[in-house]
């Protein structure tokens, strides 16, 4: 499979007057809307994709993917003019000149901060899934059972064993590489090779294991290959991913699942299609189409199809449903209880700390890693490590290296020596920062601004939430726990760190549309169904009960594989 070009390309419905009825339609085209594409697909259903931004072909539409800091005028910054497209998302830091093209217009689409929080959106095919982390790991039974054991947010309706097996089929295609551990708390993965360690990396790795019983230093679990996969090649430690990847070794939708969505001949992609709501039929009991302006022209069309998945990203699906409005569903499709908004959740992230590692001058390493370490969760597993101070937990990620020739970039020498000086590798640095789990609290919620219009005229999101004493406590002790890893490890010269932001900097923004076995207390059921319109799914971000403390985009894969599969059962029993 060479990715999505040209030469394998879908249908596209670019007039909206070819076609207006379909068997699905998939909202979104990021991860979770390209496998909902790729599974009904395959399953043999007609299905529409209704992707908001401009077509991404894989390879073609890859700008950057090849520039070297000295090929872009700025060297990587941002002209005012894109400053100003991204004034609210360029607080992350996240974007450059070479990932400028594919962030999200905050000009075009505003939001209103109740209090700060941080969203940043990829409106294009492909979405964010050509500008994620790509760190994948399984959630446990320690996640899906926490709800109910500490009684902070509602059960989970599925466990491990529902979604283990949808967990495999999903490595298996997107090509995870990793190490099988065997602990409780972190499953291990279907894995292609792991990456290596570096020097600095495994000394630490000793050194903490030895003197933290119970903690483990390990490489990153990652989407990407290793060793060839499906006509995909391996990744050549470029670590340029986010410009989008020539060999398709990473996960993206443009390169893996909806290729495979094309292959089947029963895909149509529609771009600049904003999904302005879904349509209920109050006398049918069902939803019958997706209502939709055209970006380019402003025009409304309806598309119609027997099932629809809402995989807009957490928020954008939660703004459809809230403006998805009828008879039947007042204040939102699916809003009987009342949560759907609510219970919105991120995790805290920048809080760790760093130093020098002495040694190993003699040592350096090939290529630019696109992975880290990961620390898994070691707090509140079980009786022997239960803390008095907070629940739930948190993980680390970071990485070791060597001080390269940026460091000359803030010093006055100049000259023969100076020249020579910054062609050595500077000395061996390491840093660890936590990843700590968001309790699900219901006034973290966010609702349809109606006096603050998108470029389109809609209404947009007003976002109040905020990080409360139990995130804060977590950061403590990550910070704490940080430091005195480095200092027991031998590592000098250590700075804690702890920026305090504000949510969304982990851009794992879950919750808002929230799983549950209680229609009174939730937005959908066990399988992703909207209660009173299951014919709608729902299976990116907004789904999430509670939020774990580990990277959660390879459970969004596996849930939206899993619902996909009951979506196409249900259809063949016409239950829905």
């Amino acid at each position: 499979m060479d990715g999505y070009n040209s030469e394998s390309m879908a249908n596209f419905n670019i007039d909206a007057k070819t076609q207006m009825t379909y068997d699905a339609i998939v909202i979104g085209s990021g991860i979770s809307g390209g496998w909902a594409a790729k599974e009904l697909c395959e399953k043999g259903l007609k299905t529409l994709v209704l992707e908001r931004g401009p077509i991404v072909e894989h390879l073609k539409d890859y700008p950057t993917m090849n520039l070297d800091p000295w090929d872009t005028e700025l060297r990587g910054g941002l002209t005012p003019e894109e400053k100003k497209r991204h004034y609210k998302g360029i607080r992350s830091g996240f974007i450059g000149s070479d990932t400028e093209h594919f962030w999200a217009n905050d000009e075009e689409n505003p939001y209103t901060e109740v209090k700060p929080f941080l969203w940043m959106r990829g409106h294009q095919m492909g979405g964010r899934s050509l500008l994620w982390g790509k760190q994948t790991y399984r959630w446990s039974d320690l996640d899906f059972e926490a709800n109910a054991k500490d009684g902070h947010g509602i059960d989970w309706p599925i466990r491990y064993k529902d979604i283990a097996p949808w967990y495999e089929y999903v490595e298996k295609f997107a090509g995870i590489s990793g190490e099988a551990l065997g602990l409780p708390q972190l499953p291990d993965s279907h894995f292609l090779p792991p990456m290596e360690l570096n020097c600095v990396e495994k000394h630490l790795k000793s050194r903490i294991e030895k003197e933290f019983p119970g903690r483990h230093l390990i490489i990153g679990r990652v989407a990407h290959l290793t060793k060839p996969l499906n006509g995909r090649g391996q990744c050549q430690y470029r670590n340029r991913c986010s410009r989008g990847c020539p060999y398709g070794a990473y996960f993206s939708s443009n390169a893996v699942t909806l290729p495979a969505a094309s292959a089947t001949g029963n895909l149509t992609i529609r771009p600049y299609s904003i999904a302005q709501s879904i349509v209920y039929d109050d006398k049918k009991g069902k939803a019958t189409g997706v209502r939709i302006i055209d970006a380019e022209t402003n025009e409304t069309f309806e598309f119609n199809s027997k099932i629809i998945f809402c995989n807009a990203s957490t928020l954008s699906s939660t703004q459809i449903l809230l403006n998805s409005t009828s008879g039947r569903f007042q204040n939102g499709l699916g809003n009987d209880s009342g949560e759907l908004g609510h219970n919105l959740m991120d995790h805290t992230y920048r809080i760790g700390a760093m130093g020098k590692v002495e040694g190993f001058e003699d040592k350096y390493y090939k290529g630019r890693r696109p992975n880290g370490i990961y620390i898994p969760r070691y707090v509140n597993i079980d009786d022997n490590t239960k803390s008095d101070k907070f629940i739930r937990g948190f993980g680390f990620q970071g990485g070791g290296g060597r001080a390269g020739i940026s460091q000359a970039a803030n010093r006055e020498e100049f000259g023969a020596d100076y020249k020579d000086s910054i062609m050595k590798p500077g000395p061996w640095e390491f840093f660890i920062t936590g990843f700590s789990e968001c309790l699900p609290y219901h006034d973290n919620k966010v609702s349809l601004d109606k006096n603050n219009l998108d470029k389109w005229g809609q209404p947009t999101l007003a976002i109040d939430c905020e990080f409360k004493e139990n995130e804060k406590a977590l950061n403590r002790q990550i910070k704490e726990d940080a430091v005195e890893m480095l200092e027991r490890t031998g590592v000098k010269e250590i700075v804690g760190f702890d920026n305090e932001h504000e949510p969304g900097y982990g851009i794992h923004e879950m919750g808002t549309a929230r799983m549950g076995r209680d229609p009174r207390t939730s937005v959908l059921n066990g399988t992703n169904q909207v209660h009173g319109a299951n014919n709608v799914f729902v299976t990116d971000g907004a789904c999430m009960t509670s939020s774990s403390c580990v990277n959660p985009s390879l459970t969004y894969m596996a849930i939206t594989a899993r619902a996909a599969n009951h979506a196409v059962e249900e259809l063949k029993k016409l239950n829905i």
